[in-house]
């Protein structure tokens, strides 16, 4: 259920504020860019052939289970077996240990709630949802939830009795959770999706029912049409797309969920590429910094590590022109709005750590943390904040369903092995000097050829007198293009 009562998107229920959808397409991939008030909030991205897997409904085959972790391994048709973990399981027995629920060979039906990460296989689920725009399904259940963002309680009660009616005429035990986006829709359209949904239930039931495992069941929608079903609503402005095929396929599938948002569907034709055109490609190209400015002159510095993400504030250059207490918590407000802003961004999940600067008045603490949590209303993502300690450290969850941004985009330095740093002029000029020494073994006489970084070789050409003093040798140095910073090659002639 968890999936369900969080996948409300963006509605009427949050914070309004004008969005901008972009949508740039190319033989190889496809780019969304969200900006809110005119700024990048939110960026999504899918290649050819490496497509999302979460959302996807497979036939899979029990291929292990481990009572010492709580865990079954899955077989759903990759190289990696699925990981299925106890809380997944759907059972009438919660007590129960998943040896007694799951055996080697057994048929289920999985869903993938989160990506394949790192060495870890894809995380699968039992408990099925199927999200639309006004509802997501939840099959196994059989109560109606109403979304956290609808605040009015009169709406809350017209919207479940509506649906639980729905849900009752269908014949069938079924449950479902309201969206965000459902406030005030009418009748007749939430009618229409609780068909809908359970239509495609029933497809996928049936086909469950004739298909050898494993195999794939159901497949979610593609990257544009999930937008479009899942933040496409009245505060959008506009959606530029600069594929007249893919605006048409967007067109015809927002005509049949919300035909009065068609208008808003744009072709982008300009010469100017659109994420040129929007300074798109700016705000990409930061996504790799992890030093960010701040209005005040602050900065926040981002470290991502496996499952574990870390902030550190910095005042900076800011002295600001009041008390210290007071220049401290503007910074630490500006922080977390834009650490808000960077983690839906980076799309960084799982436990991330902040450390705010130090402030003495319990008072501004506990304003950064409302700040905070103001901030991460628009991310779709299940968050969790806890308080903040004395010492200005705030821990939070973020959901993870897929390696961070920067993980996808980039890959590790085969030069600094991912620590993002290299032995410095000095460690390397001693280190030189010691294999020089042990290869000569001290001994005076004869020269020295060194081919080194073009950078490095400058700077050890101004420490030569010394090399050569502590290697007893004449020493010519050579910059050599080829070679990289932490490689160098000796020669002795």
């Amino acid at each position: 259920m968890d999936i369900a009562l969080n996948a409300g998107g963006s509605g009427n229920g949050r914070v309004a504020m004008e969005r901008e959808i972009l949508i740039n397409t190319s033989y190889d991939e496809v780019r969304v860019a969200v900006l809110e008030d005119g700024r990048l909030s939110e960026f999504l991205w899918e290649r050819r052939g490496s497509q999302s897997y979460v959302g996807n409904i497979y036939k899979g085959i029990v291929e292990n289970v481990l009572p010492g972790i709580s865990s079954a391994f899955v077989n759903v048709g990759f190289e990696k077996n699925a990981y299925l973990y106890i809380s997944d399981v759907l059972s009438e027995n919660r007590r129960s240990s998943i040896d007694q629920i799951l055996k080697k060979g057994q048929q289920i039906m999985v869903q993938v709630a989160k990506e394949s990460i790192g060495t870890k296989g894809m995380k699968v689920s039992m408990d099925i949802s199927l999200p639309g725009r006004y509802l997501v399904m939840t099959p196994h259940h059989h109560q109606v939830g109403v979304s956290k963002q609808i605040l009015d309680a009169k709406e809350r009660r017209r919207l479940q009795v509506i649906v639980e009616n729905l849900l009752k005429e269908l014949g069938q035990a079924r449950g479902c959770v309201v969206r965000t986006e459902a406030e005030g829709a009418s009748d007749e359209e939430l009618s229409l999706e609780v068909k809908y949904l359970n239509r495609m239930w029933e497809s996928i039931q049936k086909k469950y029912e004739t298909t050898p495992a494993p195999c794939l069941l159901h497949k979610d929608l593609d990257l544009t049409l999930q937008v479009a079903r899942d933040m496409l609503n009245s505060n959008v402005s506009i959606c530029l797309v600069d594929s007249k095929e893919k605006q048409q396929s967007l067109v015809e599938f927002v005509a049949k969920i919300a035909p009065e948002l068609v208008k808003c569907i744009k072709f982008y034709d300009a010469k100017t590429p659109i994420f040129t055109a929007y300074h798109v490609e700016p705000e990409i190209e930061k996504l790799r910094q992890s030093k960010l400015s701040l209005p005040s002159g602050g900065s926040i510095v981002i470290q991502e590590a496996e499952s574990l993400c870390a902030i550190d504030v910095n005042t900076g250059k800011f002295t600001g022109s009041k008390s210290q207490e007071e220049t401290v918590t503007q910074t630490n407000v500006e922080a977390a709005k834009e650490v808000a802003r960077q983690l839906r961004l980076r799309n960084i999940g799982g436990i991330v750590v902040i450390d705010f600067i130090d402030m003495r008045k319990a008072f501004n603490r506990q304003r950064i943390v409302e700040v905070l949590h103001e901030a991460v209303r628009t991310d779709r993502a299940k968050i969790k904040i806890l308080p903040i300690t004395r010492l200005g450290l705030v821990e939070m969850t973020r959901e993870r369903k897929k390696e961070s941004t920067a993980n996808l985009l980039t890959h590790e330095c085969e030069h600094c092995t991912g620590s993002g740093r290299v032995l410095s002029v000095d460690s390397m000029r001693i280190k030189i000097q010691r294999e020089i020494f042990q290869m000569t073994r001290g001994r005076p006489g004869g020269n020295v050829r060194l081919m080194l970084h073009p950078t490095l070789a400058a700077k050890l050409k101004a420490k030569q007198p010394q090399v050569e003093r502590n290697v007893h040798r004449a020493v010519k140095i050579q910059p050599d293009p080829q070679v990289m910073w932490e490689d160098y090659k000796i020669v002795l002639e």
